[in-house]
């Protein structure tokens, strides 16, 4: 197996965001990142200094563009845009999310939660295979023989991840593992994925209860999705 066979391609989770309402944001413009998710984002910049980086791109959204921006800028190259990068559709945009409150005590809305194979809230998962699918391949194909950062959001990367590794794409959402400015990498031999990494360059900047796996605080919004 040639160096030039192998492509790998890091899917990143945008930083933290300047959320101060706790609102589900989904695509809504205008959420950019805080000042923590900017050092979330130079952070991995940082770390990822040295690497064989040949091209970056990114979500069209503000907090995807700024997070891929120090690091598209370390490696000397200008930042590309893929909507196909983009977050999942859901129809709780704009609305609380929260533990014990907002959208979900509404009756109103519980007919968006029929069905969490699909899922009846929001973009199918199915269709969300199909998009990150298509620009991981375009990452790989703009890298070949070397390694690409694409950012994007925590659901998409999720769902394409566990398609990756042959999981089902309903899951529990408290137990993504896909923690803020996170790095899921995959690693291509030609066309072909053979293997999924995962790390999290800026876990000590991550706020506990933001982190996978972490118990809800009332109060305390995860912005599922985000």
């Amino acid at each position: 197996m040639s160096s030039e066979d192998i492509t790998v391609v890091h899917l990143m989770r945008h930083g933290e965001v300047h959320n101060p309402d706790g609102v589900l944001y989904g695509r809504r413009p205008g959420y950019h990142l805080s000042d923590l998710g900017r050092k979330m984002a130079d952070r991995v910049a940082e770390h990822l200094t040295g690497r064989d980086i040949t091209h970056v791109v990114a979500s069209p959204l503000e907090r995807a563009q700024e997070t891929a921006t120090p690091i598209a800028g370390a490696h000397g190259l200008e930042l590309a845009t893929d909507e196909r990068l983009i977050e999942a559709g859901n129809v709780f945009e704009g609305k609380t999310f929260g533990v014990g409150d907002g959208a979900l005590k509404k009756p109103g809305n519980w007919k968006y939660l029929t069905n969490p194979f699909r899922p009846s809230w929001g973009e199918p998962y199915l269709e969300q295979v199909v998009r990150m699918m298509a620009a991981l391949g375009a990452a790989r194909d703009a890298a070949r023989g070397h390694e690409a950062v694409a950012v994007s959001h925590q659901l998409p990367i999720w769902i394409v991840r566990s398609f990756a590794e042959r999981r089902r794409l309903w899951h529990d959402p408290r137990k993504r593992q896909c923690t803020l400015a996170s790095l899921t990498s995959f690693t291509f031999h030609g066309d072909k994925i053979v293997s999924v990494g995962y790390s999290e360059p800026a876990r000590d900047l991550v706020p506990s209860h933001l982190l996978a796996g972490a118990k809800p605080v009332k109060g305390k919004a995860k912005a599922f999705g985000a």
